[in-house]
């Protein structure tokens, strides 16, 4: 019961909140990635959430690919992350009245499901992004987990790093989903652990793919298992 007034409270919250961002970066758009970290630490104090970090976070790496639980994880990353993320985001996401915005604002990359003509979007926004030194981020599998398994991971991530020969970090978060559950409306305070593993070369003559998608995997299963 507690935990579902607190989602109803979350959802007006963020309702005003995200509306008052976007606002925000249109006006100042200068200090477009101020305003956003501002907005992540904000979130981060009503929601409650105290951060346990392994690893380090690689500010050279050219993308990060982390698996996804919930809106939480993305709120995490605007907060925490020191660079000017670039996420790719679902076209649905955009065509959302108004809040749509939220991505459009910061100039994100919305891409169409299983659309060819899309990808070649992809190809050249993600090159663009590259040249503003923004970082992409993205999720590999493409939608939400239970939070307990990952979903197989799509090839989005994989033709990009490839294709721009990146460095990417894979990065394992844990606990988001519990913290913040949107589909039930369902919201409490609690620990978020954000696992930094190490980045690697894409190399498209190798399977650093599949062999990264198996590690994050792994690190995933043994943190739930140490828990219990």
């Amino acid at each position: 019961m507690i935990a579902r007034l607190r989602g109803i409270f979350t959802l007006i919250q963020m309702t005003l909140t995200i509306t008052i961002t976007i606002i925000f970066m249109y006006i100042f758009r200068s200090n477009n990635r101020q305003i956003r970290k501002i907005w992540g630490s904000l979130q981060m104090k009503l929601l409650g959430i105290t951060l346990e970090i392994k690893g380090e976070v690689d500010e050279s790496a050219d993308m990060v690919i982390i698996n996804h639980q919930s809106l939480l994880d993305i709120i995490i990353f605007e907060y925490l992350h020191p660079r000017d993320l670039a996420w790719v985001a679902k076209k649905e996401i955009a065509n959302i009245p108004w809040f749509g915005h939220i991505l459009k604002a910061p100039d994100m990359i919305i891409v169409e499901r299983e659309s060819k003509s899309s990808l070649i979007k992809l190809i050249k926004e993600t090159k663009d992004k590259l040249s503003k030194n923004r970082p992409i981020a993205i999720f590999p599998e493409g939608t939400r987990s239970n939070g307990i398994e990952m979903r197989k991971f799509k090839a989005g991530a994989k033709m990009i790093a490839n294709k721009h020969k990146l460095t990417v970090q894979p990065i394992v978060l844990i606990g988001t989903r519990d913290i913040l559950d949107s589909k039930n409306l369902k919201q409490r305070s609690g620990v978020v652990k954000v696992i930094y593993l190490p980045s690697i070369k894409a190399d498209k003559t190798t399977n650093w793919y599949e062999e990264t998608e198996e590690l994050m995997k792994e690190t995933l299963k043994k943190e739930l298992a140490s828990d219990l």
